[in-house]
């Protein structure tokens, strides 16, 4: 750990590096414990840990919070995170707990006891200022959405029953108000006397009354801007920092926040000022607030750009051809307006008529106010901070929609005034509203390159330059030190690995061309775009196995919209995907033509993943190590990336390597984590060497197909584009010049002599190098 000031706490201890555990049942807070030692080994410096709180019964992330005053048993309890902590503290290192102020899970009444409150006591409940509701729109009652589809919506609740004094719907149990269930009323009887209303779960999107996250009947926000609520939600988290089990703090979804800059401030105060980051996803040249109490983002934002660095821009255009994709940043524009008006006007249309009913005296104000969500160009703003982003906002919708004029006209000084509650709630939504409409939908359909459309990406930028490369990274070191880097995370769409030889593709697209039409041929496939999705993933993640492949395509299809969706499945439609995917396994034809692709890009993959990963674990920021990605880790969309690794191997693998190893770069990963371990331990012994940013160029004729970069005391020299490198007969002449003196390459242990270096014996072992004083000369010339 080391001390660092700027963007948040001042003088606070924060990790050099971290390294994330998803717990659930089957992997407790003891088994993270036992980790410890090879966490240590591997040169990691926190273990950062899934959210720990008592969340519903068999919740797989955590994200469904039940109750906050408690570690989930589940997860191991109160006495797993005290040997967790212990353990990690006793090896030197820290640990960092993902937390959720935004929501709660509900979809099971009786565990949570504030909700079981609000359902039986309704307004007069004692945590009814916790949950978000709008009361006078269910006429005095809360609607919640868990009755089956009817003819006429209500012979649903024949089905009512009353058992051991609950109100039952098959498996739902419900709580009822006191005095409201005498011998003689039928169960629908009592229904109609609750401050509960069970209505069909398809009115859900338009017609409920409490604030969730997202479109998640099932995760109902609460309100931690209410001091109570605040309190009583951090009851557990205060233990952690006061008994001094944790050291720092993961903020999911700030966005949903009425005031994410106070939540944080208030947050910062009650653990002591210890670290805080931020799961914020920041759009093109949108800021993180400085004022925020936080080091600043998860790091979505190096995600992208390490994948762009890596893309072949000569490819696109054939790539966007054949899956019918213009790659324009009007063609992007238009696709997200699509879906985000869709999303507005779907299934996030109960939040937007809560806006609307705020504004009563607004002609067409759902219309208009679904506009204004849809033209929003970034996740949200933090009135006063980011009015500008409302400003083209309506500029947008007006253009868009001239004959809602007057309305806008109407909404806009409302919508600036950070006192209303309109631009409050305005703001809590748009973040809703994007994230819906483009990474779970837009993501989905925009399928040229699929690397390109992940968590926190712009796809409208295919790619950026070298010299964009090292401009960003040198802003990150002066503004935001110590934001974290990622390169996987339990929400990206692909692991790195997969994105890594689908980035590949760029190099080979019109070989790609080739194979993609003999899958069409050879396989059919009812929807031109997904099928690039379908195919392009199956070449990242192979081998896999076919029904992992399946549950990928099938959500991958309901969440682009276009052919099925979630709530009106189309059966023909997803028995021909489902088929489509069979073939790739039983279809002599399809699955050569898929060999034949991986064999293309396979290679240039494995190149792709060790440079990504040097590249991340040197760039300024806290890098974090995803679960498992140590070694090749070709995972998909959740919850395919919440299986189980095994650690056991990556300790063998390990142990190779610390007796001197040095693996070729091969289907067995080993490479890969011989280029984590080396670089986590590095940057964990030295810091210091770590303190600055400085872009090297290279000479030569190859000179396109290098990053390479100075932190002060550490090089790193990666390659890319590492096909048509190949394809212009290799480095040649090409150098790069190294700081003068003794080195040390890291990965390889060997030494060489500074200065002009031919990149051709530079990085005839691996595709990247990463290079150093030897110990005895860096303490020398820190002496002088």
């Amino acid at each position: 750990m080391t001390t660092v000031s700027g963007g948040g706490p001042q003088g606070s201890t924060v990790p050099v590096s971290t390294y994330r555990l998803q717990l659930t049942a089957d992997f407790r807070l003891q088994d993270a414990a036992a980790l410890v030692d090879y966490l240590r080994a591997l040169g990691a410096d926190w273990v950062y840990l899934s959210p720990i709180l008592r969340a519903e019964p068999g919740s797989t992330h955590g994200y469904d919070v039940v109750d906050h005053t408690e570690v989930d048993p589940e997860r191991g309890g109160a006495d797993g995170l005290t040997a967790l902590a212990e353990a990690a503290h006793a090896a030197g290192l820290g640990v960092l707990i993902d937390t959720v102020p935004n929501h709660m899970g509900v979809a099971t009444p009786v565990e949570n006891a504030w909700w079981w409150d609000l359902l039986q006591h309704g307004r007069e409940a004692e945590h009814a200022a916790a949950f978000d509701v709008d009361w006078e729109a269910g006429d005095g009652r809360i609607r919640v959405p868990i009755l089956g589809d009817d003819e006429d919506g209500r012979r649903a609740l024949d089905d009512l029953s009353i058992e051991d004094g609950e109100l039952r719907y098959f498996d739902h149990r419900l709580p009822i108000a006191p005095g409201t269930a005498d011998d003689d009323a039928s169960a629908r009887e009592v229904h109609d006397r609750q401050h509960y209303e069970l209505v069909n779960w398809r009115r859900a999107d338009s017609e409920l009354n409490y604030r969730r996250f997202f479109a998640v009947n099932t995760l109902a926000a609460i309100r931690v801007e209410d001091p109570a609520v605040f309190d009583g939600s951090h009851v557990e988290i205060g233990r952690w920092f006061d008994e001094g089990l944790a050291d720092g703090i993961r903020v999911d979804h700030p966005d949903g926040l009425l005031d994410p800059g106070a939540y944080l401030d208030r947050l910062s105060e009650r653990i002591g000022g210890a670290p805080i980051w931020v799961e914020k996803i920041l759009e093109g040249e949108e800021d993180l607030p400085a004022e925020w109490a936080t080091l600043g983002t998860t790091g979505y934002d190096a995600l992208g750009d390490v994948d762009r660095v890596l893309v072949d821009p000569d490819g696109l255009p054939t790539l966007g051809q054949l899956a019918g994709v213009e790659l324009t940043r009007d063609a992007w524009d238009d696709l997200v307006h699509t879906t985000k008006r869709g999303i507005a006007d779907g299934i996030l249309g109960s939040e937007v008529r809560r806006l609307a009913r705020l504004v009563p005296e607004v002609p067409d104000a759902v219309d208009a106010l679904a506009e204004i969500l849809t033209a929003f160009p970034v996740y949200r703003s933090y009135l006063p901070l980011g009015d500008e982003y409302l400003d083209a906002a309506l500029d947008e919708a007006e253009t868009r929609r001239p004959e809602l004029a007057d309305a806008f006209a109407a909404l806009a000084p409302r919508l600036r005034n950070s006192t209303d509650p309109l631009a409050a709630r305005f703001q809590q939504t748009s973040g809703m509203v994007m994230a819906k409409g483009v990474e779970d939908t837009a993501f989905y359909r925009y399928t040229a390159l699929t690397s390109l459309t992940e968590v926190g990406g712009d796809p409208a930028e295919t790619d950026i330059s070298v010299a964009e490369f090292h401009h960003r990274q040198a802003r990150r070191q002066a503004e935001w030190p110590s934001s974290m880097t990622t390169l996987s995370t339990h929400d990206t769409k692909r692991s790195e690995d997969v994105r890594a030889r689908i980035d590949a593709l760029s190099e080979v697209a019109d070989r790609w061309a080739e194979h993609a039409v003999a899958l069409h041929t050879s396989n059919g496939f009812p929807d031109r775009q997904l099928e690039q999705l379908v195919w392009q993933a199956a070449v990242g993640a192979w081998p896999i196995e076919r029904e992992r492949l399946h549950a990928y395509v099938e959500k991958a299809a309901r969440e682009a919209g276009d052919s099925t969706t979630w709530t009106a499945p189309d059966e023909t439609f997803e028995a021909a995907l489902h088929a489509a995917v069979d073939g790739l396994y039983d279809s002599r034809r399809a699955n050569a033509a898929l060999l034949d692709a991986v064999a293309d890009v396979e290679a240039a993959g494995w190149t792709n993943s060790l440079v990504a990963k040097a590249i991340q674990l040197t760039m300024p920021g806290v890098p974090d190590v995803y679960q498992g990605s140590e070694l090749w880790d070709r995972s998909l969309v959740d919850p395919d990336n919440r299986r189980p690794v095994d650690y056991a191997e990556r300790r063998a693998v390990l142990a190779r390597l610390d007796e001197g190893w040095l693996p070729p770069v091969d289907a067995d990963g080993a490479a890969k984590l011989l280029v984590t371990s080396r670089l986590l331990r590095l940057r964990r012994e030295h810091p210091s060497r770590f303190a600055e940013y400085t872009p090297i160029g290279a000479d030569g004729p190859a000179a396109d197909h290098v990053v390479a970069f100075s932190r002060g005391g550490v090089t790193t020299v990666a390659t890319r584009l590492s096909l048509r490198l190949a394809e212009h007969g290799g480095w040649k002449s090409t150098t790069v010049t190294l700081p003068e003196g003794r080195l040390v390459d890291v990965l390889t242990g060997r030494e060489l002599q500074g200065g002009e270096v031919r990149l051709a014996a530079l990085l005839e072992q691996y595709p990247v190098a990463v290079l150093t004083r030897p110990d005895d000369a860096a303490e020398a010339a820190s002496e002088e």
